[in-house]
């Protein structure tokens, strides 16, 4: 007895995208976690997925990865297009951390924060909200790396008025040599920043959806409320937003390489990330399930190694 022979005539028919392939999903997590790291078919030959025994092993290796991406693109005396996350954030101080320890100055990086919370024409909160994603980056980033910092006027949101215009500036930058990474964390259905599975339902072809640069207002899929009530606001979902401003495939599949991250332990043995990871990395790239392709990108996915399961009943 389980949610697929459950399912038909229950409160959760028709709430799943209709895209998914439940069956396909349970498969996907039904593996043996020491099994996680065997390379699928679809992915690109310099796509690696990185286990982390603790989430300080995590935070300091993916922010290491992040600030060795930075350094790279300084040594090679090229630009650097940073699409860029609230979510995952602990990588964030150590990024901080090695850049200051190199002395290397982020003035040829270029930071593009990949969403906002908005409402629904696409107007966004504050600056100095408390909730705003702007505030929570140069917090996080921007203001502790002092004079190494990226310049203000390199520091690219998600706002109305800024969004519209990522694509023809990142098209610039890399016409004249630029390279573009993209950090990113796996949504609870599977999106990237958060271009949601159920935006497939628009797109004739996988190639349409593949241009799409961006989204104002974007309608997210009540799980990915819940995530952020449980992540961002302390289990208190009348505090998010149920609309967000969102970059699409259209720019994050165009990086030069990925840095990927899934932190979603919570304690006790519980954990909200174990199948977005796992369908991640086996279910192959499908539009209904966005995070699928990033592992055909080169780059690295760092997660905790506990998300790898086994994913079964367990009470606590």
């Amino acid at each position: 007895m389980n949610l697929l022979s459950t399912l038909s005539g229950s409160n959760m028919e028709g709430f799943y995208p209709e895209g998914w392939d439940l069956a396909r999903i349970d498969a996907c997590a039904d593996q043996d976690p020491e099994s996680i790291l065997e390379r699928q078919s679809f992915w690109h030959a310099d796509f690696q997925p990185v286990s982390c025994d603790s989430i300080d092993d995590f935070n300091m290796l993916m922010g290491h990865e992040i600030a060795q991406t930075i350094r790279d693109a300084r040594d090679a005396g090229k630009t650097l297009a940073l699409i860029l996350p609230v979510g995952p954030m602990g990588m964030y101080r150590w990024v901080v951390y090695f850049l200051q320890a190199w002395k290397v100055s982020c003035s040829h990086v270029h930071g593009f924060n990949m969403d906002e919370w908005s409402d629904g024409e696409g107007n966004t909160l504050a600056p100095d909200d408390p909730g705003s994603f702007q505030r929570a980056m140069e917090e996080a980033f921007y203001g502790p790396l002092g004079n190494l910092t990226v310049p203000p006027s390199q520091r690219n949101f998600a706002t109305k008025t800024q969004l519209p215009a990522y694509a023809e500036k990142i098209t610039s930058l890399k016409a004249q040599g630029a390279l573009l990474t993209t950090v990113f964390g796996i949504g609870r259905v599977f999106h990237i920043a958060f271009w949601e599975p159920h935006f497939a339902r628009e797109f004739a072809s996988v190639d349409t959806w593949k241009t799409q640069t961006h989204r104002f207002g974007a309608k997210l899929h009540p799980l990915t409320i819940e995530q952020n009530a449980i992540t961002s606001f302390k289990s208190r979902f009348t505090l998010t937003p149920a609309r967000a401003n969102t970059i699409g495939p259209g720019l994050f599949l165009q990086s030069d390489s990925i840095i990927g991250g899934c932190d979603g332990v919570l304690g006790r043995g519980m954990q909200w990330q174990g199948v977005s990871l796992w369908t991640t990395l086996r279910y192959g790239p499908d539009m209904w399930v966005p995070s699928s392709f990033m592992p055909t990108l080169p780059g690295k996915l760092f997660f905790m190694k506990e998300l790898a399961g086994p994913l079964s009943a367990e009470c606590n």
